[in-house]
């Protein structure tokens, strides 16, 4: 990669990248951080509690790693742990006590984002099939779906082996029924529509496939009632002809014209409709289904988020003209080759409509619309209903668990994909207001998760690229030793479409921030915002708290008030309440990393070490620029539970470009030190540190454990192989003695005292061979 002559480079070892947008385009550090140049500014960097060489070498070795020595006597492997059991502070109708409005729709421009969806992973195609092979031989409704369009009651079924009639009338109310497709192949509608024949049926009508000889003979569909007889599906089949033909996206059936077919009683319309080819997401989960044999196989969930995320756009496009698509289900997603479409928009009504009939699926339609009617949230909650449709064996998805999801104590899947559940539950919570406002809000979400899901993968390289939150500026600090400061966490974002997003720009001065904030001109959202976080920064907790409260009682869903309520309650030193705060946000924005970094740092402090391992491993493994603090934190983690393995493992994860590399390379030394058990893992941890840019009194420390230790296992008996040597020392007793000796007095050269240079000169002095001759 080569700088454009204005570009600031990276200051990072061993990084090629430059300075876009404040950050590094390659590593993710933040401009004006210093990179690790030299042995005095490793050392610098580093703040390793290191002891003087009077501790002795193995303690300094341990220390290396923040001060505790681990031990191979006991391992353990952390499994994915939900963070679902965690207390989570009230927000939105849990804080309001009732139900309550919440205005939906596009939030902010800042959730647009490029399409991504299956560019993020790999989703099968689906071959595109010859339209003919979709012609039914003997088109005829299934008794089971057989029902009087008046009443609702089974009508034209089997009966002492007599077969049910297709026609008819209804017995308890005496409506007409007729179940047969009124089109045969040849006819032809409006003298340009020639009928090959019926491909499926379903609740609004008869599909046909047919030819339009006007154009080439393409293939189109047409689409008419089931039963001419059904007021409220000839009025849906027209409404959908209505608002097709002002729909025009790339992601939706497109129509193309609307012919009838005989007259007077007997007449009917027929939409003329784009023929798409394929398998919609309900077969393809029905084919995974014979695959496996009989068994309910449901698709990956990096795969179904893949779908939703693509499709999802044609959703943003009809409730910004005021449609609500209301019986969304897999169903009514068609993938074609490499793309999909949404068809059967037969349930489309207008968001002001308050009498049309309503049409939806039970198991997928929100539990407030026979009540309240379709709306934005309800229709995100058909999509959280689909998508966890594709990823479990739903069992109880009409019943038992018609209204909610299943626990996550009887659903590994929920257990072990835990942002996943966190999304799920808020697209599909009960009460409308708590779901996501908007589509775009929920692609966004649905996207980060996404990147979790193929990050997790075994065959994903790690951690991916950093990419840009919309709501958080991304971590600038490592911290080795203890967890992230309250402000060492990401920062919000400023919402650009605020209107005093510029002037909040403008004030830099710490110091002044309190006062500077006090003079707004307009009091915003945002501004309200940053007075809460000066004043946590300023030590000002009462004014923290009113003004965080404030805040949530203005808006019982503005996560970022809680957020910031977490970072007050972090400041004052009480990690369990900050712990339900950054659990709370956590679940309104469960595709975002920062809520989970925080939330681990809480975790950590509060010794719920469980949820903050997985939640470390998560955001270390998800972008690069949160992977150095993560992989520390896992680290200290491991090491409490004296997990060598473990502790080994996270120190690898921090990659050479970040500052912090050094560290982490010398506490991966120190742990390979402190519990050798033979000459290898000693030279595996010189080997750790060969070429690292370290201060020599911390390469001295780690000399010193490093030939201690080959002299305990030299002594105890350990065998040792012909030519084996460490960093060029002969594994005996006599070179490593000389080996000790003049590490000692490097490292006394070193000494910031003249006690300490003294002692070190006298262990010298005591390890060297000819002492005990």
């Amino acid at each position: 990669m080569t700088a454009p002559p204005t570009a600031a480079r990276c200051t990072q070892p061993g990084c090629s990248g430059v300075i876009e947008d404040g950050y590094c385009n390659v590593c993710g550090t933040p401009a004006g951080t210093s990179g690790a140049g030299g042995a005095a500014g490793a050392a610098a960097g580093a703040n390793l509690p290191l002891p003087g060489a009077a501790a002795g070498g193995a303690h300094a070795a341990g220390a290396a790693l923040g001060g505790a020595v681990v031990s191979p006597a006991s391992s353990r492997v952390s499994t994915r742990t939900s963070s679902s059991r965690l207390a989570s502070a009230a927000i939105g109708s849990a804080r309001t006590g009732s139900r309550a409005t919440r205005r939906a729709g596009t939030t902010s421009t800042r959730l647009r984002a490029h399409r991504i969806g299956a560019g993020l992973t790999e989703v099968p195609p689906t071959p595109v099939e010859n339209p003919l092979d979709a012609v039914l031989p003997n088109p005829e409704v299934a008794e089971g779906k057989r029902v009087c369009p008046g009443c609702g009651s089974p009508v034209g079924r089997s009966r002492d082996g007599v077969p049910g009639r297709t026609k008819g009338f209804c017995p308890k109310c005496g409506a007409r029924f007729d179940f047969d497709p009124a089109l045969s192949p040849g006819d032809v509608l409006g003298g340009q529509y020639e009928v090959v024949g019926a491909i499926a049926h379903g609740g609004l009508g008869w599909v046909y496939l047919a030819r339009d000889l006007n154009v080439s003979g393409r293939f189109v569909v047409l689409k008419g009632l089931l039963n001419s007889g059904d007021k409220d599906a000839y009025e849906a089949a027209i409404a959908e002809r209505e608002f097709l033909a002002e729909v025009e996206h790339p992601l939706i059936v497109e129509i193309y014209n609307f012919v009838m077919s005989g007259t007077g009683e007997d007449a009917a319309g027929y939409t003329v409709m784009e023929y798409v080819g394929g398998k919609s997401l309900k077969e393809i989960l029905k084919d995974r289904q014979a695959r496996a044999g009989g068994r309910i196989d449901p698709l990956p969930v990096d795969q179904a988020l893949a779908y939703l995320i693509e499709i999802l756009p044609a959703f943003g496009y009809l409730h910004e003209r005021g449609l609500l698509y209301c019986d969304f289900k897999p169903d009514n997603v068609i993938q074609q080759g490499d793309s999909l479409k949404l068809i059967d928009l037969g349930g489309v009504r207008r968001i002001t409509d308050e009498t049309s009939a309503i049409f939806g699926t039970v198991g997928y339609q929100a539990p407030e619309v026979p009540t309240e009617g379709p709306s934005v949230a309800s229709d995100i909650y058909t999509i959280g209903r689909t998508l966890a449709t594709l990823v479990l064996d739903f069992r109880g998805n009409t019943t038992t668990y018609v209204a909610s999801l299943p626990p996550v104590s009887d659903t590994p899947l929920f257990a072990e994909h835990d942002s996943f559940y966190r999304l799920l539950l808020k697209a599909c919570a009960p009460d409308p207001s708590d779901r996501f406002a908007s589509v775009d809000e929920l692609r966004t979400q649905m996207l980060g998760v996404l990147r979790e899901e193929v990050a997790a993968k075994p065959t994903t390289t790690r951690p991916l690229p950093s990419t840009i939150s919309p709501y958080f500026e991304n971590p600038t600090n490592d911290a080795p030793d203890v967890p992230l400061r309250w402000d060492e966490l990401p920062r919000l974002r400023v919402d650009p479409s605020d209107p005093m997003a510029a002037w909040l720009a403008g004030i830099t001065d710490p110091v002044g921030r309190v006062q500077a904030l006090a003079g707004a001109t307009q009091v915003t959202r945002e501004v309200k915002l940053a007075r809460v976080y000066a004043a946590v920064e300023a030590g000002l907790a009462n004014q923290a708290e009113a003004g965080a409260a404030a805040l949530l009682t203005e808006d019982p869903w503005e996560w970022r008030a809680l957020w910031l309520q977490g970072l007050h309650e972090l400041a004052a030193g009480d990690p369990v309440r900050a712990r339900a705060s950054l659990n709370a946000v956590y679940g309104q924005v469960p595709g975002e990393l920062a809520p989970k970094l925080a939330l681990a740092v809480a975790c950590e402090q509060s010794d719920e070490l469980d949820v903050a391992e997985q939640l470390y491993l998560v955001c270390g493994g998800t972008d690069a620029t949160y992977t150095a603090a993560s992989a520390f934190g896992l680290a200290r983690i491991r090491a409490r539970r004296r997990d060598v393995a473990g502790t080994l493992a996270a120190l690898d994860m921090v990659p050479r470009t970040r500052g912090s590399y050094p560290v982490a390379r010398a506490r991966r030394a120190g742990v390979l030190v402190s519990t050798a058990r033979d000459y290898d893992h000693l030279q595996d941890a010189l080997g750790s540190i060969d070429g690292v840019p370290l201060s020599p009194t911390l390469r001295a420390e780690l000399e010193i454990a490093a030939y201690e230790a080959a002299l305990r296992l030299s002594g105890g008996g350990a065998s040792v192989s012909t030519g084996v040597r460490l960093a060029g020392v002969e594994i005996k007793e006599g070179p490593l003695r000389l080996a000790l000796e003049k590490a000692y007095r490097e490292r006394a050269r070193l000494a910031e005292t003249a006690d300490e240079r003294i002692d070190l000169v006298d262990r010298a002095n005591a390890v060297r061979p000819r002492t005990l001759t």
